[in-house]
């Protein structure tokens, strides 16, 4: 596409809803774009999400993804499978080079570029249970599901800061029954967490996990110490993998994590790259995502025949 000296409006580099959200008001502006996709939404693992408007009953991160590609398709879109390897800036495009998923390459020119490459959960280490926060056996996200968790028996998985955030989260919104599993890993807390922690009745076991028993396609009972723990809901609080090495690479800026920092358009420091979805440091939410898209695209879309350098008729 680019390499015939074709230069796209926009490319969206991530085929989940973030990505095509953006390719779905890019359309409707009847602007010229392409979404490239990996194939490895982190939206595909959510069993039911009851956070999605309009869907009272819920519907599955798989559903949300086949919905949301078929409504893009509608218009002629097409998602290409592959993978962008490296992203160049020019004065006046990025030339995206292009893997796909028989080792060819080839390069994209583009006005303007959406990532939304989103992030990877950190899987926590548990014995014999490789990927257990894809497979579903643990949960990662308890804003989107811990109102069905509620009044149960929670344990959360981790450590420092953020371990014992989502614990108080969990502790004082859905749970008095709350229990933070560092597996193994020595919790130093300082007089102000120890006091969150002892205001909601957290309770902490620092034993590496010994053994895990499964039960109806879910961790019953966890053995650590000696002992047998036995929970209904477990978290995992490990933190994320930002996929934000792209934007990275062309000097965007980033919080500690990698989290992309936008501003109200969702661009990056990098002029005429965006960011939309999980991606950018902040709430990690499908609908938040979809905003970033909306927001991002339709920025692109009143701006793109202007300059993207740092000049001040520049976008």
């Amino acid at each position: 596409m680019g390499s015939n000296g074709d230069i796209l409006d926009c490319l969206i580099i991530g085929g989940g809803p973030a990505g095509l959200t953006t390719g779905l008001y890019l359309a409707r502006f009847k602007r010229r774009f392409a979404v490239i996709d990996s194939g490895t939404p982190r939206a595909a693992w959510i069993p039911t999400s009851h956070n999605i408007p309009v869907f009272a009953d819920g519907i599955s991160g798989q559903e949300i993804l086949a919905r949301t590609r078929t409504n893009l398709e509608q218009y002629g879109a097409t998602i290409q499978s592959g993978r962008v390897t490296g992203l160049q800036k020019q004065p006046d495009r990025f030339i995206a080079v292009v893997e796909d998923n028989d080792g060819g390459m080839e390069q994209i020119a583009a006005r303007r570029v959406v990532l939304a490459t989103g992030s990877v959960d950190i899987e926590p280490d548990l014995p014999d249970m490789p990927n257990a926060v894809q497979r579903g056996l643990v949960r990662y996200c308890p804003i989107c599901d811990g109102y069905e968790s509620r009044d149960r028996k929670i344990a959360v998985i981790g450590y420092g800061a953020h371990g014992i955030g989502e614990a108080v989260f969990i502790a004082r919104t859905y749970s008095r029954d709350v229990t933070l599993l560092t597996l193994g890993q020595v919790l130093e807390l300082n007089p102000e967490q120890q006091a969150r922690l002892d205001e909601h009745d957290i309770k902490i076991v620092e034993s590496p996990v010994e053994s895990l028993e499964i039960e109806n396609d879910r961790i019953s009972a966890v053995h650590m110490g000696g002992k047998e723990h036995r929970f209904d809901v477990l978290y995992s609080a490990l933190g994320l993998k930002y996929r934000s090495d792209l934007a990275i690479s062309l000097g965007a800026e980033h919080d500690p994590s990698g989290g992309l920092i936008v501003d109200s358009h969702c661009q990056t420091t990098v002029k005429g790259l965006y960011a939309a979805g999980d991606i950018v440091r902040g709430l990690d939410q499908i609908v938040v995502g979809m905003g970033h898209a909306a927001l991002a695209a339709t920025h692109i879309h009143n701006h793109c025949e202007l300059p993207t350098e740092d000049e001040p008729d520049g976008a």
